[in-house]
């Protein structure tokens, strides 16, 4: 490998080096192939005098480091004709700290320069490995995988026939010091038909002191001895920190761009000549693969070139094939063995090597490949930070006005109340299909008539509650408007019949058409989309093209409460119980508290990459999203077994890989080290069975590319730390490439999780319960589950036994607790005073005694699975839901009371505290 510039010249053990790194990524040519002589020309684009390259002006280990692929490097005696046992290798000082400078801050985010770390692994022996052969021993090798340095494994040799296998082999990694690096060591025995992987050992590097080293003995199996020796050692990289941009949970790295161009290096002669494909992978890029077609009748022409964005500071290479001509004549007709079929060349080029913002050209007999790496300059299109988006905090101003005046009328207060003193109230309802659905209506039609509706800030659904909420905010103005003509309207949508709106042949033909063009736009369908259509079948007259954004203009003044709805993101082939996040949508914004990681609203769907918008993809009808909120066939085996008898014990033995840990918690940001013991393939097979879900909506992972903060477990997200995975990195949603979501209600029949967020302060909650079954069971489990979580939340609640003596019409929960703990106002769906009373206080004839006859069972009429009501049954549920709420105005307006009372009193606090 020749480096040749007029204008630039290398040191000769960085030509020399190159040389031996060629000869060692290509040790062979084909035989009817002569040797290519392969040549790099630094293109400067600068016009400068200067006769020093700026990429070869650095120390020359910091050459050697950028240069140097990690294969080479991995191969001890290679690199050791340069480098021996005392020299620091990657341009590494040991003990030096490298100091971060913070760059831009704002709140709960932070762009900052963050140093580079090298961290070497020394695989050194094993000892009594298990047998996994009945006849021989094992034949025991070690992979090696850091998917946050590099996207490649890399592995040790194969020990063959031997308990006691010893390899004494060292492994380098890039790695970036703010970012949760858990190396994966798996310890695999060697077969011809399938190697099996019989241990993973999941090792934190945080463990290991920056400038020293740890010597670790994981104990395998303590009966048996069986051990693996490894050493770390962790140094730091001369050179530029990388600017990264962190809310304490996730973290956006610094993004490169590849640019290539392929053109001929001469003019074919014969007539009849293909087109040749280049194919470039780059893995753990945006792209991963692409070809460029080159077209051989042309004369020195640059092909459309391709790009390729990838992470600049981890490890990378770029695999190129190269069509290469047949030189021997060959008599086959077939396609692949005809007389102008072309055989591939592989030539792998690390990135590192490649200057940047500098074009270089790699030369080969017939094409020349032209590359060019330059920092990708645009701003995120992630917003990381856990706290509330500048547009809900300026409705919120807005709100808190409209909220203060209303709680003035209701509470008959002689003055105004301060924005300070104004409670955060919300609605906060569950799910139950089309009873879901109407109940609702007539819940806010009374809440409307006590005054109260304006006194509400947020309003969370799931499930059948987002249909109603999404068909209010069609009208910007819906709680300003009397309820009554929205009942006419669901009235009539809830008594037609359900399968001749869907199912009629003109629908099935428009069905068709949406899909398609749905497909056309770039968006992936699924079962949900036909849903999502069917519901926009039972529910409206015709396509509703509204939007979610179009939602933005209810808000515009302050005069409608903020909508908030959820779903579920799981994990393609794993119970809910092992891994669930919440997804959260409004009119602003779609993300996940947990990782306090949020994008435009607009831009849900679309494909992203480090926190950079790729690919814009139309925005979806707010039917498809109703599709995805209420995806109510979205439910494996194993979740349909734990609703039934609430264990999994016995799905866990089969279908999940069993952990251990094998050293004691730390009370740090340290993860433990685990030792899991991978599924056999009679699990595996029997895994896919298991957790097949018959309608789960996958759209791209808009966190793809992120991985987790160094101290993501003592973050804003330990909050939200409830599954299996939380305490595996790598496997948490930065990894995936796409989201899987299902109805909330699979795992949590409630939508509190949005307004426990601190950020929104929420001091009241309005409970309005739909669920089928126990109408206390949903606030027991939230009660219970935010318990856990140290989220101040109610704990004095009623229980489920005084539910099986009589359930009141409402409850009000923590009034009686600290005044951090918000209020919740109960409003089970049951009936009570109603089957003596019509109105408040207004009690039946004995020929009215029928109408208050209302059957709320699970086999009764207004079953989840009921999608159609006779007029008489819309009618007693409408009456029964709209009187519980005014039957009870007085519990209403002491919690409003309450409320402000906290309020008034913190803020006396307060100023107590301040004048101290």
């Amino acid at each position: 490998m020749i480096i040749s510039s007029s204008r630039n010249v290398a040191h000769p053990l960085v030509l020399h080096l190159l040389d031996v790194s060629e000869r060692i990524l290509h040790p062979r040519e084909p035989a009817d192939v002569l040797p290519m002589e392969l040549s790099i020309s630094v293109l400067s684009e600068s016009q400068s005098n200067d006769t020093t390259c700026p990429w070869l002006s650095l120390d020359l280990h910091q050459q050697i480091a950028s240069i140097v692929p990690r294969r080479l490097i991995n191969d001890q005696a290679a690199y050791g004709e340069f480098l021996n046992s005392k020299t620091n290798t990657l341009g590494t000082t040991k003990g030096q700290w490298v100091h971060q400078h913070s760059v831009q801050e704002h709140a709960n985010c932070k762009r900052v320069e963050s140093p580079c770390y090298v961290l070497t692994v020394r695989i050194i022996r094993m000892r009594n490995v298990s047998r996994e052969d009945y006849l021989s021993e094992s034949d025991c090798y070690v992979t090696l995988w850091l998917p946050t340095s590099s996207s490649e494994k890399v592995r040790t040799k194969t020990v063959a026939n031997c308990k006691d296998p010893v390899w004494n082999e060292t492994f380098y990694f890039r790695i970036q010091s703010q970012v949760k690096n858990v190396l994966e060591l798996t310890i695999s025995d060697e077969d011809i038909i399938r190697d099996d992987e019989y241990r993973i050992i999941f090792y934190d590097i945080a463990k290991v002191p920056l400038g020293g080293s740890v010597y670790e003995t994981f104990v395998l199996n303590p009966q048996k001895h069986e051990e693996l020796e490894v050493e770390f050692t962790l140094e730091n990289i001369w050179g530029p920190a990388e600017a990264i941009t962190t809310n304490g949970a996730i973290v956006c790295r610094e993004l490169a761009c590849l640019e290539i161009q392929v053109d001929q290096k001469k003019k074919k002669k014969h007539s009849k000549c293909e087109d040749q494909d280049v194919r470039c992978t780059l893995k753990g890029s945006y792209e991963e693969t692409q070809n460029i077609s080159v077209n051989c009748a042309s004369s020195l022409h640059l092909a459309d070139f391709i790009l390729f964005h990838y992470a600049k500071h981890k490890q990378a290479e770029l695999d190129v094939l190269l069509p290469k001509k047949r030189s021997l004549p060959s008599f086959c007709g077939c396609m692949s063995c005809g007389p102008n079929a072309y055989r591939y060349k592989n030539l792998t080029l690390p990135l590192n090597s490649f200057p940047s913002d500098q074009g270089l050209i790699k030369e080969d007999k017939e094409l020349n490949l032209h590359l060019k790496t330059k920092d990708w300059t645009s701003d995120s299109d992630l917003r990381l930070g856990f706290d509330l988006c500048a547009e809900e905090q300026e409705f919120m101003q807005k709100r808190r006005k409209v909220a203060a005046a209303a709680l003035k009328r209701v509470l008959q207060l002689e003055e105004d109340l301060q924005d300070d003193e104004v409670p955060v109230v919300a609605i906060m309802t569950t799910g139950g299909g089309i009873r879901a659905l109407t109940a609702l209506y007539a819940h806010l039609l009374a809440i409307q008539k006590l005054g109260i509706l304006d006194c509400v800030s947020y309003f969370t659904g799931l499930s059948g509650t987002t249909w109603t909420m999404s068909h209010l905010y069609d009208d910007p103005n819906w709680s300003q408007k009397d309820l009554e003509e929205q009942l006419v309207h669901v009235q009539k949508h809830v008594r037609k019949n359900k399968f001749l709106a869907s199912f009629a042949l003109e629908r099935l033909t428009y069905y068709a058409k949406e899909l398609w063009q749905r497909t056309q736009e770039g968006h992936r369908i699924s079962f949900t989309d036909l849903w999502g259509l069917i519901i926009e079948a039972m529910l409206c007259d015709g396509e509703n093209p509204n939007k979610l954004t179009d939602q933005q203009q209810a808000l515009i003044n302050g005069q409608n409460p903020l909508p908030v709805y959820l779903c579920l993101n799981v994990k393609e082939k794993l119970s809910n119980r092992g891994f669930r996040e919440w997804l959260e949508f409004t009119p602003y914004e779609v993300g996940f508290q947990k990782y306090g990681a949020y994008i435009r609203a607009e831009h849900f769907g679309s494909e992203f990459f480090m926190g950079h918008l790729m690919k814009k993809i139309p925005e979806s009808r707010i039917c498809y999203l109703e599709g995805i909120w209420s995806s109510v066939f979205s439910v494996n085996l194993m979740d349909a077994w734990f609703m039934c008898v609430s264990t999994e014990d016995f799905w866990q033995k089969w279908t999940n890989d069993r952990v251990i840990d094998l050293d004691v918690a730390e009370r740090s940001y340290k993860l433990r080290t685990h030792m899991q013991y991978p599924q056999g393939s009679l699990a595996s097979v029997f895994q896919d069975v298991i957790m097949w879900r018959p309608a789960v909506s996958v759209v791209p992972n808009f966190l793809k590319g992120c991985p987790m903060h160094d101290n993501y477990i003592r973050s804003e997200f330990s909050k939200w730390k409830d599954c299996d995975l939380d305490t595996f990195p790598n496997q948490l949603t930065g990894a995936e490439d796409l989201l899987y979501l299902v109805d909330n209600a699979f795992f949590f029949a409630s939508s509190y999780p949005p307004l426990m967020r601190p950020e929104r302060k929420v001091d009241l909650i309005i409970h309005l319960n739909y669920s089928t079954g126990s109408q206390i069971g949903s606030l027991v489990e939230a009660s219970e589950y935010f318990s856990e979580q140290g989220i101040p939340f109610p704990k004095i609640i009623p229980s489920k036994e005084e539910e099986e003596n009589e359930v009141k019409e409402c409850y009000l929960v923590g009034d009686q607790e600290s005044p951090e703990t918000p209020l919740v106002l109960l409003y089970p769906q049951v009936n009570d005073t109603f089957r003596e009373y019509k109105a408040p206080g207004v009690k039946r004839n004995p020929d009215e005694m029928e109408d208050g006859d209302v059957n709320l069972s699970a086999c009764g009429p207004y079953n989840i699975y009921d999608l159609r009501y006779s007029e008489k049954e819309f009618d007693k549920l409408v009456k029964l839901s709209e009187y519980n709420i005014l039957n009870n105005k007085d519990l209403i307006v002491k919690a409003l009371q309450i409320a402000v009372d906290r309020k008034r009193q913190l803020k006396r606090s307060k100023q107590f505290h301040d004048s101290k």
